[in-house]
């Protein structure tokens, strides 16, 4: 039995990419993600508690339990990370093990990879685990993983990366000149602790961080108003790091949802041509549901009310002679609602799937409100007046069927 021959196994293959990467909030997902989520806290907690020697010596059989069973855990989602990784979007067109191999280097999943590595490099090299502390608190990060809140900061990080290295250089200028300026004012009265720049680099780092340690503090006039200045600039630098990440944050989580929504819509024929300002305006009217596995979106004779974008998951239309299914990004439904017909065919969910739904009389609404987006569905309306009635295909052309199969 070959991996890319059984449709059985591509079908598991694929609902373990869905459960594990967590596109749709099934209860499957949901599961596993708490589950794995309550594994990396207890044995992140483990470790810090096995530094403690009371607890060590009355629990270390417990502990050491605990983490055989984390690291196994962690090695079985690794290992079908690794199986399912064609299955991601971002590697559907590549195969099997270059997937596999892309996959591999991602930030993430050398993560996975170094979160399991402390055992068997006991096993290889016998040692005390706790000689590799810091390499088994790495699984800590995998918390990133199961948050999109983790991963949409993360990706604000990295896009204002130049912004941040700029606040930091600026922030390290005015240290450097602080504890130049103190080394200057207070290196007579104070020989021991500001006898030169190096000394008095501590002194600026704590006051331009507004810790205020107090162990070494001035006591001339003109170290002090050197003092008062640095902590008044303390508050403004750190301000502005912040204010750079705060921005970035909120605009990343616009950034995503929108980038996500626009690729479906612009694959839609009826909005093929529509500019920017155009899909955004339609996108103001998209609202989200998530469907069970196994459900009926659409029934056959149902009067069409909507269309839909699959923005997760996968759906299946009941043709009379064959079958169709619909994955991320497709669409359906659209030509019933412009006809003002009943729906042609049956439509349900095979795995949790997230819709994006937008209404007819949205649609409509648009229409009256958008001269374009009018014209561009008179447009398709005629071109597609040979097929005024239903076709066999249901709410699809064949030639989109056809293209929906391929794809599908």
């Amino acid at each position: 039995m070959t991996e890319g021959g059984p449709h059985g196994l591509t079908s598991v293959r694929r609902r373990i990419h869905f459960v594990l990467d967590g596109a749709v909030s099934g209860r499957a997902a949901r599961a596993v993600h708490a589950a794995l989520v309550l594994l990396v806290v207890v044995s992140v907690a483990v470790v810090v508690l096995d530094t403690v020697p009371e607890l060590a010596a009355g629990y270390g059989a417990l502990f050491e339990a605990i983490e055989i069973v984390a690291a196994g855990a962690f090695t079985v989602e690794y290992a079908l990370r690794l199986w399912t990784a064609n299955e991601s979007p971002a590697y559907s067109e590549l195969g099997q093990w270059r997937a596999r191999i892309r996959y591999a280097v991602t930030p993430f999943a050398i993560i996975d990879l170094l979160t399991i590595l402390p055992l068997y490099l006991t096993l290889l090299m016998p040692t005390d685990l706790r000689v590799l502390l810091l390499l088994r608190l790495v699984r800590f990060f995998k918390l990133a993983r199961y948050s999109p809140g983790m991963r949409s900061l993360i990706a604000a990080l990295q896009a204002e990366r130049k912004a941040l290295g700029a606040s930091a250089v600026i922030i390290f200028g005015v240290i450097l000149f602080m504890a130049s300026a103190m080394h200057v004012a207070e290196h007579a009265a104070q020989p021991d602790r500001f006898g030169s720049i190096p000394q008095s680099m501590w002194w600026a780092v704590i006051t331009v961080t507004t810790v205020g340690y107090g162990d070494v503090v001035p006591i001339t006039v003109a170290g002090k108003l050197i003092a008062s200045g640095a902590a008044l600039m303390g508050f403004l630098l750190l301000a502005l790091p912040v204010g750079v990440v705060a921005t970035a944050f909120s605009e990343e989580i616009h950034r995503r949802e929108f980038v996500v929504t626009w690729s479906m819509i612009a694959r839609v024929p009826l909005f093929a041509t529509l500019d920017a300002s155009e899909i955004a305006e339609i996108m103001h009217f998209l609202r989200a549901q998530t469907v069970p596995a196994h459900t009926v979106i659409v029934r056959r004779g149902d009067e069409a009310r909507s269309m839909y974008f699959v923005a997760a998951g996968e759906v299946e239309v009941e043709l009379p002679h064959d079958t169709v299914r619909l994955g991320e990004g497709q669409f359906f439904g659209e030509i019933a609602v412009l006809r003002d017909t009943r729906r042609s065919a049956t439509i349900r969910t095979t795995l949790q799937s997230k819709l994006l739904i937008l209404d007819a009389q949205d649609l409509r609404m648009l229409m009256a409100r958008n001269l374009e987006i009018r014209k561009r569905v008179e447009q398709v309306i005629a071109r597609r007046s040979d097929y005024a009635n239903p076709t066999p295909h249901g709410d699809m052309l064949p030639d989109e069927i056809g293209d929906a199969s391929q794809e599908g």
